[in-house]
């Protein structure tokens, strides 16, 4: 039996302790639905404008307490969010911006090394790659 993708975001907020509010849901199930990091207000616009943007705000700000979204790096001024499930505590997957059409793309399927220990006394406590370039559909 194939898993909605309602049920599977109420699964996954309900391993991170969360209520399947119906903010909470509609929120993990547009991630579920996309392959790259969403501002704000794409998640607003995906979500059809049911919920106003301190709604979101709060939702999102639940979602990453929990650890089961994050924010991604990729070196825009504004954040990007996206699931968590490609990440672990201390490295996250790789993102890949295109400088002429701005698309960001995860790469989930690179895995570059880590940075181990203390440097020069700085602690390392996350490590985040960011890629810039052309995306096949720019090149």
């Amino acid at each position: 039996m194939k898993t909605t993708l309602k049920a599977q975001a109420e699964a996954m907020l309900r391993a991170a302790n969360l209520y399947c509010t119906e903010a909470r849901v509609a929120i993990v199930r547009t991630l579920l639905q996309t392959s790259q990091p969403l501002t704000q207000d794409q998640i607003a616009s995906k979500v059809g404008h049911r919920y106003d943007k301190v709604t979101i705000y709060r939702t999102l700000a639940s979602l990453l307490e929990a650890g089961l979204v994050h924010k991604a790096f990729t070196g825009t001024r504004s954040w990007q969010f996206e699931l968590g499930r490609h990440c672990s505590e201390h490295q996250c997957h790789p993102h890949f911006t295109c400088t002429q059409c701005g698309s960001t793309h995860c790469l989930t399927d690179l895995e570059p090394p880590l940075t181990q220990g203390p440097y020069h006394g700085f602690v390392i406590q996350r490590q985040q790659v960011h890629f810039e370039g052309l995306c096949p559909e720019c090149v």
